[in-house]
């Protein structure tokens, strides 16, 4: 493991304890590394914006809206090529909450993301991707198997 120092002025290194507190590091470098494979994971869909990737989708809706939860249905059917699986629940009596797992062409995905979360009467929608790669010799029967690129793999841990 390489080491490496930075120097950080005193409010900027406070804040950034009471962030490793929150979220429960044992230490700086543990939210260093996290923080650094966030950044060059999200710099690499950037730059890649062909390549693959898995994705979570989670949207807010109300359900009384016109039609709307049709047009989603829709939309998803439109899209079954991207759309592995969705999950949906009753929050209360006006509001539902859907989550998609998504797989594909990243700008495809984005995309059909995008035109979600703009639907009339979605309410609140976030988008989580990442990148994978589909390897030649996984294609040879018939379907692929996404790896996420280790190397800016972003791991989250749960709060204690």
């Amino acid at each position: 493991m390489e080491r490496i120092t930075i120097s950080l002025d005193e409010d900027l290194a406070s804040a950034f304890d009471a962030l490793i507190a929150e979220r429960g590091y044992r230490n700086r470098s543990e939210a260093m590394r996290d923080l650094l494979r966030r950044e060059l994971e999200s710099a690499r869909q950037r730059s890649e914006a062909d390549g693959e990737c898995v994705a979570t989708l989670s949207y807010l809706y109300n359900h009384h809206e016109r039609d709307l939860a049709e047009r989603l249905t829709g939309l998803q059917h439109d899209h079954h090529d991207l759309t592995v699986s969705t999950l949906h629940a009753h929050l209360d009596h006006d509001n539902c909450i859907e989550c998609a797992i998504l797989r594909g062409p990243t700008a495809g995905v984005r995309r059909f993301a995008e035109s979600i979360m703009a639907e009339s009467g979605v309410r609140h929608g976030s988008l989580n991707l990442i990148s994978v790669e589909v390897s030649a010799s996984s294609q040879a029967h018939g379907h692929s198997h996404p790896h996420p690129h280790s190397a800016h793999h972003v791991h989250y841990r749960p709060r204690s």
